[in-house]
């Protein structure tokens, strides 16, 4: 577990990201789970294959191969990974103009004032100690348009960076463009062959339990290294297939756990209604990045071609903004529909007793992870994406806000507090633009 989650992240961000592998392996190593292999973990980058390799004393070694226009991926033994065909380039020529305006010009952003700029600051501050923030980018979009941005040396404004569990907010948005699209809905027994079988009782699943990460399945998400969600991303090829074999342990509906596995099902199933993997890309190209105009995403797959949905979706800071204007214009770009109409409320209203939602964290909640944010001045309105390591993106609709943060901090919430001061301290600056 420990060298693939190494090779695959060194590999995505040295290739895909255009990052130095030494300082992306030096920081890899501040994880959690990773520090107490430090002395004995190497890694090797072969440029000219296009491989980073990574093992443990010269054992238990991982392979992630780039392929360009789709990431990276991991080899699991001798069989060559089946891979999308598509044009890449092609699929990002849209045939017409982009639906959301443009956010931002050529160059970076400077914040207009000084409370904007004490913000940005505040958000790039390292502690004298561990656990360092490495707060790699921030873009604050109000009204619109980018008032704000700053990125850490090495960055700019089309550097693509990985999102790690916000991928699952965009699978979210591609199930509802097909539920918009009538191909899907969230109500319908969830499409798994695997589940058909007359006494099975995982019949009973439904769409919006994947979404909702409450299926009952034993699929719980611990980043022990030994749960599901790790076995399934770092041994096997074929993700969701792993996933279908779980378990029933619970009631569908009644028991929430945080589970990887859940989406990387939802992704299978959007593979199987748009007709495959090169349609998937075609898909999300067409209907989802191209009319945000996204312009900077590498999507990654498994090796069966299935999305890697829940966690392998790089994309610039700015594009990751636009992702989240069209939650907080509740699913219209540039005056079209684009998700239903209830869809945003749906994902935002918190799932049983927790703060999470249907792909998206919530504040729309009385759960104490959600007070607390409250208390850190994250408006009670308010939701957001999240990936490991404290990448965000946070809808603040009363505000007019998008706020995107990226980085690689190991504190074990990824940084909230630091989130917290960002958050409260850029709607205070905009209250005072406002009033001006």
């Amino acid at each position: 577990m420990a060298t693939g989650v190494v090779a695959h992240n060194v590999c995505a961000k040295t290739f895909v990201s255009g990052l130095d592998p030494q300082q992306v392996f030096a920081e890899t190593m501040e994880r959690e789970g990773l520090r107490r292999l430090k002395w004995a973990m190497t890694y090797r980058t072969d440029r000219d294959q296009n491989i980073v390799n990574a093992s443990v004393a010269g054992l238990f070694g991982s392979r992630a191969a780039f392929h360009n226009g789709l990431g990276c991926i991991l080899l699991h033994g001798r069989s060559e990974p089946y891979l999308p065909k598509s044009d890449i380039a092609a699929l990002k020529e849209p045939k017409n103009p982009p639906l959301l305006p443009e956010i931002a010009g050529d160059a970076i952003v400077e914040p207009s004032d000084a409370k904007l700029s004490a913000a940005l600051d505040h958000a790039f501050e390292e502690p004298a100690r561990p656990p360092f923030r490495r707060t790699k980018a921030v873009v604050v979009v109000h009204d619109g348009t980018v008032i704000a941005e700053r990125y850490a040396d090495g960055i700019g404004i089309d550097t693509p960076l990985r999102g790690f569990s916000m991928t699952k907010s965009v699978v979210n948005a591609l199930i509802g463009l097909l539920t918009q699209q009538g191909l899907v809905t969230p109500s319908m027994p969830a499409p798994i062959a695997e589940w058909r079988g007359l006494t099975d009782p995982r019949r009973e699943i439904e769409v919006e339990h994947l979404m909702r990460m409450t299926t009952g399945l034993a699929l719980d998400e611990t980043n022990s290294g030994f749960d599901p969600s790790s076995q399934m991303v770092y041994l096997h090829n074929d993700m969701a297939g792993f996933a279908a074999k779980a378990p029933l342990i619970a009631t569908p509906g009644a028991r929430w756990a945080y589970s990887s596995p859940s989406t990387q099902l939802l992704a299978r199933i959007i593979r199987d209604a748009v007709g495959g993997p090169e349609q998937t890309l075609r898909f999300a190209w067409r209907e989802l990045f191209n009319p945000l105009g996204m312009r900077t995403v590498t999507l990654e797959f498994d090796a069966t071609g299935t999305l890697q949905g829940s966690s392998a979706m790089l994309a610039s800071a700015r594009d990751w903004a636009r992702f989240g204007l069209l939650y907080l214009n509740d699913g219209v770009a540039g005056g079209q529909r684009v998700l239903h109409e209830d869809w945003v409320d749906l994902s935002a209203s918190a799932t049983l007793d927790t703060d999470y939602g249907a792909g998206f964290w919530t504040n729309r909640s009385r759960h104490p992870r959600a007070e607390y944010r409250v208390k850190l001045g994250i408006p009670r309105d308010a939701f957001f994406a999240s990936g490991d390591l404290g990448q965000r993106i946070v809808i603040l609709p009363a505000q007019h806000l998008v706020i995107v943060r990226l980085g690689d901090s190991v504190d074990p919430t990824g940084d909230m507090s630091g989130l917290g001061r960002l958050v409260s301290e850029v709607i205070a600056a905009t209250q005072d633009r406002r009033a001006d």
